[in-house]
């Protein structure tokens, strides 16, 4: 894993250069939108067998995955694919564009936030917490929910390296631990 995202910076960088050059956080964002469809294909087995199928040529294989990313790829972005192509890296796609969101957020003073909750979380109490997390980590913040009964209670949230475990079975395990030693 850590060599693919060795592999991966350069072209994140690249890609992040490209799109913020034009100027506007429109071309971020379909950047971003673009290489998630990208790394999404790239990570298919199917996709896998086209990348080792010796008899297509590099100029066929960027094709055929432009034409199954599907419409809506600029030109930068095809460039993009056939660079990726020549250079044997469209295996790297979906860490490219993990850090490609992360070159994104620091450009934009924000930070995406990974909230897992035992049970659903209405608009109200995902604002809350939202405002909260913001306040504490001094930024803007981008939450994706999702429910994960086995948390029993509680939340758990991940915002780049950190984690702050509220869940009943995170308390559990700390007690677990406690009585242990």
């Amino acid at each position: 894993m850590a060599e693919n995202v060795t592999l991966a910076r350069p072209y994140a960088e690249a890609a992040f250069q490209l799109a913020k050059g034009a100027g506007n956080g429109a071309v971020l964002s379909a950047w971003s939108q673009s290489l998630g469809r990208m790394a999404a294909v790239a990570a298919t087995a199917e996709m896998g067998e086209c990348v080792a199928n010796p008899r297509l040529t590099p100029d066929q294989l960027a094709k055929l995955f432009a034409d199954v990313v599907g419409e809506g790829l600029s030109a930068e972005q095809r460039n993009f694919v056939h660079v990726l192509v020549d250079n044997e890296r469209l295996s790297v796609l979906p860490e490219i564009a993990q850090l490609f969101e992360e070159l994104k957020n620091s450009h934009e003073g924000s930070k995406d936030a990974d909230v897992e909750s035992a049970f659903p979380m209405d608009d109200a109490a995902v604002q809350s917490l939202v405002a909260d997390l913001e306040r504490k980590f001094n930024c803007k913040i981008k939450a994706t929910v999702r429910v994960v009964p086995e948390l029993i209670g509680g939340v758990r949230i991940a915002i780049g390296d950190e984690v702050i475990d509220a869940s009943v079975r995170g308390k559990l395990a700390a007690m677990a631990t406690a009585l242990k030693n």
